[in-house]
């Protein structure tokens, strides 16, 4: 009875610890940062990031979520943001990051009459994609196949290069998701973009 007890309970120290390490070893509050900098000076000011809920509103969610938590887990999410706020950081100035965010600044000029149309929309794996061909002139359509394959070649390209300059090639993924997020966040009132497998409109 002793060794099952100690067993269980050490088990779950070892799950909690694993938590901890994998909320402190991806930056995401941080990589959210870097992402709205990137979307901000690609796309221009005109796009802001959309918070879903009021400050307030979501300082009584946490609260109440915090209420109904055990000891050892309220005190895991204290120690978290603690050691996150304590130096994470998401590096985004590199020769290969600053290459590839003004090559998709200068296309965002050619793109952006499309995303105002809905003939191409924000997909939500962090990439852009045809919506309405048939909005598209058909002399204007191989060119913009182009631009939407140069796009996603660079977004691609984005996600991997600020994993690389960051230590953290494995981060790819999380860092293509972040994106995924903040891109359709910052979309102008109009854009189209992908939620659940159907197009929504901002």
């Amino acid at each position: 009875m002793h060794l099952m007890k100690w067993l269980t309970g050490t088990v779950s120290g070892l799950m909690l610890v694993s938590c901890v390490t994998i909320n402190i070893y991806f930056p995401a509050a941080a990589a959210e940062k870097a992402a709205d900098r990137i979307i901000e000076d690609v796309w221009g000011p005109e796009t802001q990031p959309a918070d879903t809920a009021e400050p307030e509103e979501q300082d009584k969610q946490s609260s109440a979520s915090d209420s109904r938590l055990p000891l050892a887990m309220s005190v895991l999410n204290w120690m978290v943001p603690q050691a996150e706020a304590a130096g994470a950081d998401i590096n985004i100035n590199s020769p290969a990051i600053n290459a590839l965010q003004s090559n998709m600044k200068t296309r965002h000029e050619s793109l952006k009459p499309f995303y105002n149309s809905g003939a191409i929309g924000l997909t939500d794996d962090g990439f852009i994609t045809l919506r309405d061909a048939k909005s598209v002139p058909l002399k204007d359509r191989n060119q913009l196949n182009s631009l939407i394959a140069a796009e996603n070649n660079d977004r691609k390209a984005l996600y991997a290069e600020i994993a690389r300059a960051n230590g953290h090639p494995e981060w790819q993924d999380d860092i293509q998701q972040t994106f995924a997020q903040r891109w359709i966040s910052n979309a102008a009132k109009g854009w189209w973009y992908q939620q659940g497998g159907s197009w929504k409109q901002k």
